[in-house]
């Protein structure tokens, strides 16, 4: 213990984001609330820190606080991708669909090559289609509708509960385990004592259980009308067996469904888990023909795409390269623009990763009319200038990294405008413009001031150091050649 009112020293900024991932992928989310909200007592408006926390608000169900974090980190910056995706996410939770479409369009138009995205788009739109036509005939809201229930007479509240009770199959299919809870609830509305008393804090018995009821039924509505891409879990796991036989009700459905389990499982670190499900869902669309997924050739190619990411992280780079490559070629064959961005993407970085420069270059290069998006560009530059780097091609690195530059600094994105400039400020210094070198490596060095990136400052700096030390000597043999 500490006295004096003393605390204990506090961890960094990115020790509590990475106790915040770990709690997160564990499924402690209101820890990984905890941490992330420490994290954010270091460094307020950190817009990844504040994008991970909505997304553990969104599990925990509290819509609310997910859209305000992912409102704030949109605030410097209107085309941050994640930000606009977990904006999409909160929106999407709490009911709003139209407005969640929106803002997976913008994301998509962004980054098209992200397939959270078009998960989204699709999700958007079947929830959007499937509430018209609501089997309830009776919403509660929190405002308005409980005026009703302001009278001491217990017989309107039994009448409410009636109505209530309609649709009872959708309900108990929905609500699962608490759909006795809810009957409970009903049960209790009809003892007149219990109803009228008041709890310590003031608020009557009714208006708690009407409230109860009123979310219940709210949340059965929103499950029926997002059911086409969130099927529950048993669910799921009966159309799975029942597809490797039959095609299900609704292949495009099934697909987006399994597509989306296979990303969460490879962004949740779990590249095995992906790996084995994409297998099983390729093998199931493989034996379905043209007429039961009319999109078969790009959810084939989506899959080549899925499995080779997952190898990649799993290091199997040649094996990944081949499903990287059947994703273009089965692009190519639909004329799938997205898809063909993807696939050259992907067989850049396996190019890339395993030190094959020149063919990631070729590849990239294939891949920069189709970049769309100055976040796209800003890496996608940067990587090929990077490559030219490595091959000791320093004029073209230059070039690229320049290109990387304006690209970052239409978007302001302060980590691309970092690594941008550092390219720049070596390729310069390689060139022996250690002028122009010192010039980049100083506009490095402040952009990463705001990151609080220690490593990577301090890396900066050594190489800054180095480049005024050749400036100096530059100078020095000018000035030793005018005096002879």
């Amino acid at each position: 213990m500490f006295e004096n009112g003393e605390q204990g020293p506090k961890s960094t900024f990115t020790t509590y984001m990475a106790e915040g991932d770990q709690l997160f992928n564990k499924g402690e989310y209101v820890k990984a609330v905890e941490s992330f909200s420490a994290a954010l007592s270091l460094q307020p408006g950190d817009k990844t820190c504040l994008v991970a926390r909505s997304r553990c608000y969104v599990k925990l169900g509290d819509a609310e606080s997910a859209l305000k974090d992912a409102e704030a980190s949109l605030k410097d910056g209107k085309d941050f991708f994640k930000g606009l995706y977990q904006k999409a996410e909160a929106l999407y939770t709490m009911g709003n669909f139209e407005f969640a479409l929106v803002y997976y369009h913008r994301g998509h138009k962004l980054r098209p090559e992200l397939q959270e995205f078009r998960l989204g788009i699709q999700k958007a739109r079947e929830a959007i289609d499937n509430s018209v036509g609501s089997p309830f005939t009776v919403r509660l809201e929190t405002n308005g509708d409980l005026n009703f229930f302001q009278k001491s007479d217990g017989k309107e509240l039994r009448q409410h509960g009636q109505k209530m009770s309609r649709s009872e199959r959708t309900a108990k299919q929905f609500l699962g385990e608490l759909y006795s809870d809810r009957k409970y609830l009903e049960k209790l509305l009809q003892d007149e004592d219990l109803i009228k008393s008041k709890i310590r804090t003031g608020e009557r018995v009714q208006d708690l259980i009407i409230g109860c009821i009123s979310y219940l039924d709210t949340r059965t509505e929103f499950w029926r009308q997002q059911k086409p891409m969130y099927a529950r879990q048993q669910d799921r796991k009966r159309k799975q067996h029942r597809a490797l036989h039959n095609p299900p009700s609704d292949p495009t459905c099934y697909v987006l469904t399994s597509l989306e389990e296979i990303d969460t499982a490879l962004s949740a670190g779990n590249a095995e888990s992906s790996l084995k499900k994409a297998r099983e869902l390729m093998k199931t669309v493989q034996g379905w023909t043209e007429e039961v997924l009319p999109n078969k050739t790009e959810v084939l190619g989506n899959l080549h795409s899925c499995i080779g990411n997952a190898l990649m992280d799993l290091g199997k780079m040649d094996e990944a390269l081949k499903h990287h490559e059947k994703d273009l070629e089965l692009a190519k064959q639909g004329n799938l623009t997205d898809s063909k961005s993807r696939a050259l993407d992907n067989i850049g970085r396996v190019y890339a990763r395993i030190g094959k420069f020149h063919q990631a270059i070729e590849v990239w290069e294939e891949k920069v009319p189709l970049a769309c998006g100055g976040l796209e560009k800003a890496w996608l530059f940067h990587e090929i200038g990077r490559c030219y780097l490595e091959l000791k091609h320093y004029a073209e690195a230059r070039d690229y990294g320049s290109r990387s530059l304006t690209a970052a600094d239409d978007i302001s994105d302060d980590k691309w405008q970092l690594n941008a400039s550092v390219l720049v400020a070596q390729a310069e210094l390689k060139l022996c413009n250690y002028k122009a070198s010192v010039l980049h490596f100083e506009r490095a060095l402040d952009q990463a001031q705001p990151l609080q990136d220690d490593s990577a400052r301090e890396a900066i700096q050594k190489a800054l150091h180095e480049a005024r030390q050749k400036v100096t000597q530059q100078d020095e043999t000018l000035l030793n050649n005018m005096v002879e």
